[in-house]
């Protein structure tokens, strides 16, 4: 396989998944900080980043395959997509092994709640603020937490994104065909 083999279905099917994996990541992280009243954290925000990111660059994706740009270019821009999700997996790894004791965590890390500019007002939003600290993981399910399964999130993703950049054109049409007969 060379980067020039044509685009196919392959992409196409890969780029939607990452626009839709980016905008429910990013749905269920606003979800759980605006209705569940968790506060997110440092690098609970920063691990967001990349996935504000892969909507545009889906977005893109899929303009150029439907604009015909080169086969190399799609596939040089789908890992370019992967080094960036890939650099949010790394933000969570370190989130989630500093929440674990494995290494220490950020020490100016804390929630993301601007200070009030009236001095009167100060005492009554210090005792009403809530410290969040990046080495204590607010929520646990199955054991990780929410930059733990940032990690499984973006690996899967970063795996598509791969995957859309290396898989020729022709290569998932016989599976899809396998799937859709039965």
């Amino acid at each position: 396989m060379t980067l020039t083999a044509p685009v196919g279905i392959t992409q196409k099917l890969a780029a939607i998944l990452l626009l839709l994996g980016a905008l429910s990541l990013l749905g269920g992280a606003l979800g759980f900080q605006h209705i569940g009243g968790y506060v997110p954290c440092k690098l609970c925000l920063a691990q967001r980043h990349p996935h504000y990111a892969m909507v545009p660059f889906a977005l893109g994706l899929l303009l150029a395959m439907r604009l015909q740009w080169s086969a190399r270019a799609i596939r040089l821009v789908f890992l370019a997509l992967a080094a960036v999700i890939l650099y949010g997996a790394g933000i969570g790894v370190y989130q989630a092994g500093a929440e674990w004791d494995f290494w220490l965590g950020p020490n100016d890390c804390g929630g993301g709640i601007p200070i009030t500019q009236n001095a009167g007002d100060l005492l009554a939003q210090i005792q009403q603020v809530k410290i969040v600290s990046c080495n204590t993981a607010s929520w646990r399910m199955f054991g990780l937490s929410f930059a733990g399964w940032n990690v499984v999130a973006s690996t899967i993703l970063a795996a598509i994104a791969i995957g859309g950049a290396v898989l020729s054109a022709g290569f998932a049409q016989p599976y899809l065909d396998k799937i859709l007969k039965k």
